[in-house]
């Protein structure tokens, strides 16, 4: 097996209104670890597979190997979506195909914004997630528990907010959290979620 090995992505992140600098920065560490060890899993997958035999008599490691790389991967492309939203702060336009989509679904924007704020207000770790169905031609939201459980199969990611205390502990209490969630969308860069919309739409 040659892999491609996975690399950091570097976001320019500015100053963030009810997110601190220090929460950035040991969350975008976080961010890295999961780059790290998607790598790790994999050179470990290829050195207990040299030749068949090893395969077959290393297959219980190997599989859970394998599902440790679902936690780990899924850990790296979310953040990846996250901090890319982060990137200075931009009002959704008001003639955006994507503002459109909302209001045709969900009646208005506001409307799909306190549903997928209360989405993000599930009770233990993961991540809200809306999600593009081309197939079906619907928006989704969705929660993903941990980094990977619940992710919708095919489907675009098309806005992911972080629901791990990691994302605001430095500065609310979880009991608080509602605050972290109103944070994030003040600072939301929705030309990037546009752009994934209008991408895949």
């Amino acid at each position: 097996m040659n892999y491609k090995t996975y690399t950091e992505t570097k976001f320019n992140i500015a100053e963030l209104a009810g997110i601190s600098a220090k929460t950035v920065e040991e969350h975008l560490k976080l961010y890295a670890g999961y780059v790290k060890h998607a790598n790790l899993i994999l050179e470990k997958i290829a050195s207990l597979s040299t030749t068949p035999e090893d395969a077959a008599a290393n297959v219980y490691a190997i599989g859970e190997l394998r599902r440790r790389f679902g936690f780990e991967f899924g850990g790296l492309r979310n953040h990846e979506y996250y901090f890319e939203q982060l990137t200075g702060a931009a009002e959704l336009a008001a003639d955006s195909k994507l503002r459109a989509k909302i209001s045709e679904q969900w009646g208005s924007f506001d409307a799909w914004l306190a549903e997928f704020k209360q989405l993000a207000m599930t009770r233990g770790i993961g991540w809200a997630f809306l999600y593009q169905d081309k197939v079906a031609g619907n928006l989704l939201n969705a929660w993903v528990g941990e980094q990977h459980d619940g992710h919708l199969v095919g489907l675009s990611p098309i806005l992911a907010l972080d629901m791990w205390e990691h994302s605001y502990m430095l500065d609310v209490p979880p009991s608080e959290k509602k605050s972290y969630i109103e944070a994030f969308f003040n600072n939301l860069n929705w030309s990037v979620v546009d752009g994934r919309f209008s991408a895949t739409a």
